[in-house]
C-alpha cells in the first residue's frame, strides 16, 4: 500500500469519475424523441399532451428563450433486462450549473399524471424495478428552455431577462435520451467513496482516522476490477463496511438536516416560470419521501402552495398527504419570503396573516418559526411582528455573507426596538444548499460560534434558489452520516423539532440588540425604482381602501369588499418578495410588477372613491368634504374622517421675495427659505427658535451624482467606493416663481446633466413648519448613483430612522468596523436628527435608501451632519435598462422637529387629503386616540365577517404612553388579538374598555390589535 496519501486521493478521483459512476448504468437504448413547441405562453397541460409532434434527435437544437416545448420520448424495456432496475435518463441539454438555472423539464405520464421534475441533478425517471422485460415506455415532458442568466461570468448585461428582447435563438441541445440498466450496488458504492473521500480530506492530516480511512479506500480501490466493476462492486463495499460502521464521537456537532428548495418566488425568471419551478420540485420531494422513509422536507411561503393548488391540483394533493403523514412540512407562516426592511408595518403584519393562516385552513398546521434564509437583513421591528402573530424563532443565513464583520453568534436571541426577544438561529453550514458534501458537514461543526454552550444545529439540504430540492444522492449521504467517526451526526428533522432542542440545551443565549444589519445588497434599497413606489402607493392605498370601506360599512351598510381586499393584499405581499421590491430581478419582473401595481392602484381607487361616495352622500349636496386618511389630524379635520374645510391663512401667510445676486426668499412666518440663483438651499430659519437647519457654507437640496460600479452583483450592491468620486449637480437651467399666493410659493429649479434631466418645486404652503420638494428626474444615465443632500447645522451621535411600528437609533459617527459597515441603511418615511430640545426631520413619500455622515467644519469647528436619500441607480445586470425613464419624487424639510413632529410628517406626506363633494356634514372617525403617541396604523372589519372592527395601535415615539382610543360607536367589546384577529393575552400592556373607548398603557413601540364589537342596535 501506498504512504502518500495524495496518491491515493488522485487515484480515487480518477476511478470514480471514469470507471465507477460510468458502471452505474451499464447497459442502454435509445429512446424515440418527438416534439411540438408552444407558440407563446405555457399552454394547460392537456392541450401540450394532445399537440401533434415532430421526430427530434439526439443533438438537434431546440427552446428558444422563455420557450416551451412538450417532448414525448417512447421506447421498449428490452426483455433481456428483466429482473433488473431500469430508468429513463433525459438529459435536456443540461450544463455544469446549478438546477434552476437553465432549462428545466416536468415529467407527465400519458394519462397527465405528473411524475417528476428533470434538472441538471435530477435526470432520471425510474421504469421498473425489477422489469418484467417488454414494457412499453411512453413519457411527456414539459420543457421550459429558461435561458441562463447568471452564467460563468454572471454580471454581463444581458437582453435574455425579459421574452420581449431576448430573441428566438435555440437555446439548448438535447443530449442523452436513452433507457437504461440501473445498478443499484455500484450507485452504493459511489455514496460510500463519495462519503469518506470527503471525510478524509476534512480529517486532521496526521490523525489515526484519516489513515484509517485512507486504507480503507485503498483496499475497496483494489478489489475493483476496472474492466468489470459491476461484478466486483459488492466486495469494494465489503472492504468499507468497517470504518462506515465506526460511530461518532459522543460529543461530535449535531446537525438537523431537513429537505429544502429556496425557491425565489421571481428573480432571473417571471412570476409564471415559479408557478412550473414549484411544481417541478414538489413532484421530485413527494417522490423522493415515498422512497426514502426517513427523509422529511420542508417548504415555505404560502403562496407557492397557493400556486400548486391553482395550477397542478394532482402535485398538490400529493403535498398535502405528505403534509398529513408529517413528513411535507410548512414552515415560515409568511406569503412569501418577503424582504423585511422595506415593507410597512402593516405589510409585514399581513404577510404573517396571509400565510399563516393559510397554513391553518389548509393544512391545520400553526408555524412557529419565520423562515427568512436568503433575505437581505432584518428590521428591528421583526420580533415583535414575529411574536404577535403566535410564532417565537427565526432562521436565517445571509447575514453570513456580510462582508466585514463576522456575526458572533449562531444562536441567540434577537431583541426588537419594543423588548421582544425571538429565539434564533443561524445554519453554521453557511449556505440554505446544503447537499451533504463532507466539506459542508466539516464546515458547521467547526464553524459553528456557540460551542461548549450549545451543540446543534439546522441544515436545509437540497439545490435551491430556481429549485430543484433534495436528491437521492443527498439522502444516502445523510444515512452514511448519521453516526460515523470523524463527521458530526445527521439526523433529518422537521424545523420544530430542532428549535426544541435547540431553545432546551441553551438555556441562557447570548442577546443581540436591534437590527440584524446586512453588510452587503444595499443597493436594494434602491433600484428599480417604478417597484418600490408601486409598492409603497399600493400599502398606502390599502390603508385607506380598508379604512373608508370598514368606515362605510358601519355608518352606511355598504358591503365591505373582503374578496377583493385579500386578493389585492396577496398580490401586494407577493411583490415584497426579497428579489422583487428589492429590484434585483430581471426586466421582465419589473415590467409585470409596474403594471401589476397600476391595475391595483386603479383597483384600490374606486374602492376608496366608492366608500368615500357613501358617507359624503349625494354630490348634488354641493357640500366639499375633506378626507384624511393619516392617523393625526391635519387643522380641523380628525384623523380617519371627514370635515368640511375651513381654510385659515396665518396672518403673515406666504411670501416671497427677490434675493440680491440671484434667488428667492420664501417665509411664512414660521420658516424662511432661501433658494439661491443656482436653485440650491442655502439657509432654512427656523423663526419661532432663531434656529437655522442648514450647516453653515452648504446647501440643501443639493443633488449629487456618482459612479456605481461594484465588485460584484450589479442591481445589488453598492461599496463604500463609490464615495471617492462625486458630481455636485449646481448648475441650473432655470430657477423661477411658478406659484405665489397667500397660501403657498413654490420656486421651480430645472437642470440638465449627462444625458438627464431634473426638475424640482420647492413649496412654502402657509402654517406649515415645512419645505416641500418634488423632484421629477428624466433617467437616462448608466451605471450611476443619484442622491439628494441636506447638510444640517446639529451635532448628534446618532439618528432615527422609522421601521415597522416604531424607529430604530443608528450612530453617525463610524467608531467601530460595524458602524462604518451601515453606509448606506433603510428608513420607511422618515429620518430625524435632533440635539437637546431641537431637532429636524427629513420626510420622504416614496425612497427607502439613505446615508448619514458627519464632519468637522474648518471654519467654526460646529459639526455638519448630512442626510442624504438614494434616488435612483442604473446597474446594468440583471436589468440592462434599469430605472431609465421618467420618476417623481417628493421628500420635505422639517426644521424644529421632535420625533413627534417626525412622525405625524412622515404620514403626512404619504397620505394625502381627499376632497369629495356630497351632502354630509362631516364623518366622523370610527376610533379617535387622545395621544400623538397612539398611531393607528390599521382600521378593517375582522376577516370572519362577523362584523368586529379591527384596529391596530403602536406606541410610535419610544417612551410610555397612556391614553385612551375613543369609539364613535357604542362598545360592546373590546379584546386584544394576535395578528390572526384571534384573542391573545400576549399583550404586555394594559387594555380596559368601556361604553365607548378603550383606555391603554403602552411600552415603548409596543403594538396591540383590538377586536372591538359595537353594541348591537
Amino acid at each position: 500500500m501506498h504512504d502518500d496519501r495524495s496518491l491515493v486521493e488522485s487515484r480515487l478521483k480518477r476511478v470514480l469519475d471514469e470507471r465507477i459512476r460510468p458502471a452505474v448504468y451499464p447497459e442502454s437504448v435509445p429512446l424515440e424523441v418527438s416534439i411540438w413547441t408552444a407558440p407563446g405562453e405555457p399552454v394547460p397541460v392537456a392541450e401540450g399532451l394532445a399537440a401533434p409532434r415532430t421526430p427530434i434527435a439526439v443533438g438537434d437544437a431546440w427552446g428558444a428563450p422563455w420557450g416551451t416545448s412538450w417532448l414525448t420520448v417512447a421506447g421498449t424495456v428490452p426483455e433481456a433486462w428483466a429482473g433488473r432496475t431500469v430508468e429513463a435518463l433525459i438529459d435536456l441539454g443540461f450544463d455544469a450549473n446549478m438546477p434552476g438555472f437553465q432549462c428545466e423539464g416536468l415529467v407527465y405520464r400519458p394519462d397527465g399524471t405528473p411524475v417528476k421534475g428533470l434538472n441538471p441533478r435530477n435526470q432520471w425517471v425510474r421504469i421498473a424495478a425489477p422489469a418484467a422485460g417488454g414494457e412499453q415506455v411512453l413519457l411527456h415532458v414539459e420543457a421550459a428552455s429558461n435561458p441562463v442568466i447568471l452564467d460563468y461570468h454572471p454580471f454581463l448585461p444581458t437582453e435574455l431577462g425579459d421574452r420581449e428582447t431576448a430573441g428566438s435563438e435555440p437555446q439548448y441541445r438535447l443530449e442523452r435520451m436513452d433507457l437504461a440498466v440501473f445498478d443499484g450496488t455500484v450507485w452504493q458504492l459511489v455514496m460510500d467513496l463519495e462519503v469518506l473521500g470527503e471525510l478524509m480530506a476534512e480529517l486532521p492530516a496526521d490523525g489515526a482516522r484519516r489513515w484509517e480511512v485512507l486504507r480503507a479506500v485503498e483496499r475497496a480501490l483494489d478489489a475493483i476490477d476496472l474492466q468489470d466493476v459491476n461484478g466486483t462492486a459488492a466486495s469494494a463495499r465489503s472492504q468499507l463496511a468497517g470504518v462506515l460502521a465506526a460511530p461518532a464521537a459522543p460529543s461530535a456537532h449535531r446537525i438537523s438536516a431537513v429537505g429544502h428548495a429556496h425557491i425565489d418566488s421571481a428573480w432571473l425568471w417571471p412570476l409564471r416560470e415559479t408557478v412550473r419551478k414549484v411544481a417541478r420540485t414538489t413532484a421530485n420531494m413527494t417522490a423522493l419521501l415515498e422512497d426514502e422513509p426517513d427523509f422529511v422536507y420542508t417548504m415555505s411561503q404560502a403562496q407557492q402552495y397557493a400556486w400548486i393548488k391553482e395550477h397542478r391540483p394532482e402535485v398538490y394533493a400529493r403535498v398535502k398527504k405528505a403534509v398529513a403523514e408529517g413528513r411535507f412540512v410548512p414552515a415560515g407562516g409568511m406569503w412569501v419570503e418577503s424582504d423585511t426592511n422595506m415593507p410597512s408595518s402593516e405589510a409585514m403584519a399581513r404577510q404573517f396573516v396571509h400565510g399563516k393562516r393559510f397554513f391553518l385552513e389548509e393544512f391545520g398546521i400553526e408555524n412557529q418559526e419565520a423562515w427568512l434564509p436568503d433575505t437581505f437583513g432584518f428590521t428591528g421591528g421583526l420580533p415583535q411582528i414575529i411574536r404577535n402573530a403566535g410564532s417565537k424563532w427565526l432562521l436565517t443565513q445571509k447575514i453570513s455573507w456580510s462582508q466585514v464583520n463576522r456575526f458572533p453568534h449562531h444562536t441567540f436571541l434577537w431583541e426588537g426596538i419594543d423588548g421582544t426577544r425571538i429565539f434564533t438561529h443561524f445554519p453554521p453550514v453557511d449556505t440554505y444548499n446544503c447537499s451533504m458534501k463532507g466539506s459542508e458537514i466539516a464546515h458547521a461543526a467547526r464553524n459553528f460560534k456557540d460551542k461548549g454552550a450549545a451543540r446543534h444545529s439546522i441544515a436545509p439540504t437540497g439545490w435551491g434558489d430556481g429549485g430543484g430540492g433534495t436528491t437521492r444522492e443527498m439522502v444516502a449521504k445523510a444515512s452514511r452520516l448519521r453516526d460515523l467517526e470523524g463527521s458530526a451526526t445527521v439526523r433529518w428533522e422537521r424545523p420544530a423539532a430542532f428549535f426544541e432542542k435547540a431553545e432546551a440545551e441553551y438555556a441562557h443565549p447570548p442577546v443581540w440588540v436591534g437590527e440584524l444589519y446586512l453588510e452587503l445588497h444595499r443597493a436594494t434599497l434602491t433600484s428599480q425604482a417604478r417597484t418600490k413606489q408601486g409598492n409603497r402607493r399600493s400599502e398606502n392605498l390599502l390603508r385607506e381602501a380598508e379604512l373608508w370601506s370598514a368606515t362605510a360599512a358601519l355608518r352606511t351598510g355598504l358591503p365591505y369588499p373582503y374578496q377583493e381586499l385579500d386578493r389585492i393584499w396577496k398580490t401586494v405581499l407577493l411583490h415584497q418578495f426579497h428579489d422583487i421590491l428589492p429590484g434585483s430581478s430581471i426586466a421582465w419582473v419589473h415590467r409585470e410588477a409596474e403594471a401589476t401595481y397600476a391595475g391595483l392602484a386603479a383597483e384600490l381607487e374606486a374602492l376608496i372613491t366608492r366608500a368615500q361616495r357613501a358617507l359624503a352622500g349625494e354630490a348634488a349636496g354641493g357640500r366639499e368634504l375633506v378626507f384624511n386618511a393619516a392617523p393625526h389630524a391635519r387643522s380641523s379635520v380628525p384623523a380617519g374622517g371627514a370635515t368640511a374645510p375651513t381654510v385659515a391663512v396665518p396672518a403673515s401667510g406666504c411670501t416671497v421675495t427677490a434675493r440680491p445676486g440671484g434667488g428667492f426668499v420664501l417665509a411664512n412666518g414660521l420658516l424662511s427659505v432661501t433658494v439661491d440663483a443656482d436653485g440650491l438651499v442655502p439657509s432654512v430659519v427656523d423663526t419661532a427658535n432663531g434656529r437655522e437647519a442648514v450647516a453653515p457654507g452648504t446647501c440643501a437640496n443639493l443633488l449629487q451624482l456618482h459612479p456605481d460600479f461594484p465588485n460584484m452583483w450589479d442591481a445589488w450592491d453598492v461599496d463604500q467606493f463609490y464615495r471617492n468620486t462625486v458630481t455636485d449637480l449646481t448648475e441650473a437651467d432655470e430657477v423661477a416663481v411658478v406659484h405665489e399666493s397667500d397660501q403657498a410659493v413654490t420656486v421651480r429649479v430645472a437642470r440638465s446633466f449627462g444625458s438627464s434631466t431634473a426638475v424640482q418645486m420647492l413649496t412654502l404652503r402657509a402654517g406649515d413648519r415645512r419645505l416641500d420638494i418634488d423632484t421629477e428626474v428624466d433617467w437616462h444615465e448608466t451605471e450611476k448613483f443619484l442622491k439628494a443632500a441636506f447638510p444640517l447645522d446639529l451635532h448628534t451621535e446618532r439618528y432615527a430612522a422609522e421601521t415597522q411600528f416604531g424607529h430604530l437609533h443608528r450612530p453617525t459617527h463610524t467608531n467601530t468596523s460595524w458602524e462604518a459597515a451601515k453606509f448606506e441603511a433603510c428608513n420607511h418615511r422618515f429620518v430625524h436628527l435632533e440635539e437637546p430640545g431641537w431637532g429636524v426631520a427629513l420626510v420622504t413619500a416614496s425612497t427607502y435608501g439613505h446615508d448619514v455622515t458627519r464632519t468637522v467644519r474648518d471654519t467654526d469647528g460646529g459639526t455638519t451632519t448630512t442626510v442624504r436619500f438614494s434616488l435612483l441607480r442604473a446597474p446594468r445586470f440583471p436589468d440592462p435598462r434599469t430605472d431609465q425613464g421618467l420618476h417623481r419624487f417628493r421628500h420635505a424639510l422639517v426644521p424644529g422637529a421632535g420625533i413627534a413632529d417626525a412622525v405625524r410628517e412622515g404620514y403626512r406626506i404619504s397620505l394625502p387629503e381627499r376632497r369629495v363633494t356630497g351632502s354630509a356634514e362631516t364623518v366622523r372617525p370610527l376610533v379617535e386616540p387622545d395621544h400623538d403617541a397612539l398611531v393607528v396604523s390599521a382600521v378593517k372589519l375582522a376577516d370572519d365577517g362577523s362584523g368586529d372592527l379591527v384596529v391596530r395601535v403602536y406606541e410610535a415615539h419610544g417612551g410610555r404612553v397612556r391614553g385612551r382610543l375613543a369609539t364613535s360607536f357604542p362598545l360592546a367589546a373590546a379584546v386584544p388579538c394576535d395578528l390572526l384577529e384571534r384573542p391573545w393575552d400576549g399583550t404586555r400592556g394594559e387594555v380596559a374598555a368601556d361604553g365607548d373607548g378603550v383606555s391603554l398603557a403602552l411600552r415603548p413601540f409596543e403594538l396591540v390589535t383590538l377586536r372591538l364589537t359595537p353594541a348591537a342596535g
